[in-house]
């Protein structure tokens, strides 16, 4: 559902985006493309943001590529671990989806 929503935003400021479902695809496309902002839902099971984070922030080679992940507000133990594994930005899902728009015109 959220993927159809940033997709809709990124149309609408005309920002490239793309979605990949495994860490090691994250990581792959990351190395090659180098993003300017990696966006993660922290709620993604099949995705491991928590340890894709940390992965991506141990990496010399793309440790600076800007990462902001997403939660429920009332998820402050995942949100405080994305903190931890590196995240730069972390948000409540609900400030994340008002400030969509604004975040992708920072990182186009």
């Amino acid at each position: 559902m959220f993927s159809t929503k940033i997709a809709a935003a990124a149309k609408a400021v005309q920002a490239t985006i793309s979605f990949e479902r495994t860490p090691d695809k994250v990581i792959e496309r990351v190395r090659a493309e180098r993003p300017s902002l990696v966006i993660f839902d922290l709620n993604s099971a099949r995705l491991k943001p928590i340890d894709t984070i940390g992965l991506l922030k141990a990496d010399p080679d793309v440790r600076g590529t800007p990462t902001l992940g997403y939660a429920s507000h009332v998820q402050a133990d995942v949100m405080a671990a994305a903190r931890v594994a590196g995240c730069d930005e972390v948000l409540a899902r609900s400030a994340f989806s008002d400030k969509l728009g604004e975040i992708l015109t920072r990182h186009p």
